[in-house]
């Protein structure tokens, strides 16, 4: 990390960490710290905490900056540690934000306000008061289906004129279109990543530079190969690891997203499946089917990619 640009920091494969839960479901920090480890070990670029998939919502804010604090010493500062920074309150997000940046942060994923879905001018006023709170670059999480509120290109141009240290946007609206968007108007000034995981090669061919991913929580190898592909190799060398991948990487696009990827992980031995209600593991059907689509995928594996 020594020597790079704030924009730099969203290049590449980050993940977005489950949070491992022990059976009292207390935050498990010894296969959490191995876990990311092991994640950098492979190739992945940076890891992301307490976000969406990291089941934020479900977590205290002692618990989210105890999940920065024990990646920031697990890491050794191999890799950079991005705190997720979500709220239904703004003066919770930007006392998050200050906290988590000292307790070594190397970055901030913002996310626009729980459960009120603010209209355009709160949007801008949420996202003001945490950038301006902070001195690590930022990235803006745009997400409306999953938190009912569309962060337009040029909302993103208004933000990124007045703070130096938006220096990213995790687009998740699956409108390829946005990325072409954000870049006509912004050009380099910053750095945009894929936050749906059956969207990257799509999104990269549209100007992405990075891929938060979630199933890169089992398949690390495999994700940051199918990213490498997608920018510098033949379309039908990517294309063919993306068709072998993508019945997995759908399992980022549902309800059930987190219980669908620690289900992968726990089946593939790297995690346990248990989540904090309300949510509740897979069952019956739920099972058979993720199951068959693991096994189905792992019966064909593709060449010279390690599935380890």
């Amino acid at each position: 990390m020594t020597g790079s640009s704030p924009a730099a920091l969203w290049r590449g494969v980050l993940v977005a960490l489950t949070t491992p839960f022990d059976r009292d479901l207390a935050i498990d920090t010894t296969a959490l710290r191995a876990h990311a480890t092991w994640l950098v070990d492979r190739g992945v670029q940076g890891v992301v905490a307490g976000g969406s998939l990291g089941e934020g919502a479900t977590l205290s804010v002692e618990e989210r900056l105890l999940l920065v604090r024990e990646l920031v010493s697990a890491l050794e500062g191999r890799a950079p540690v991005v705190a997720a920074i979500a709220s239904s309150r703004t003066s919770d997000a930007v006392a998050l934000a200050r906290a988590a940046a000292q307790e070594g942060a190397a970055g901030l994923l913002v996310l626009p306000p729980y459960v009120y879905r603010t209209d355009p001018r709160e949007t801008l006023s949420h996202f003001h008061a945490v950038l301006g709170a902070t001195s690590v670059p930022c990235m803006l999480y745009n997400n409306p289906s999953a938190y009912g509120t569309d962060v337009l290109p040029e909302q993103i141009l208004e933000l990124a004129e007045e703070h130096s240290l938006l220096t990213g946007v995790k687009e998740s609206s699956g409108d390829v279109r946005r990325i072409t968007g954000i870049r006509s108007l912004l050009g380099d000034r910053l750095e945009v990543a894929v936050g749906l995981d059956d969207a990257v090669l799509e999104g990269i061919r549209a100007g992405a530079v990075g891929w938060v991913a979630g199933l890169a929580n089992a398949f690390p190898d495999a994700s940051v190969e199918l990213f490498r592909r997608a920018r510098t190799a033949s379309e039908e060398s990517a294309f063919e690891l993306y068709r072998w991948f993508l019945p997995l990487l759908r399992m980022d696009t549902t309800n059930k997203f987190v219980q669908q990827i620690k289900f992968v992980q726990s089946e593939v031995g790297r995690g346990s499946a248990r989540v904090r209600p309300p949510r509740l593991e897979l069952a019956s059907d739920e099972v058979i089917v993720a199951r068959a689509t693991l096994r189905d995928a792992l019966a064909h594996p593709p060449a010279g990619v390690p599935l380890e």
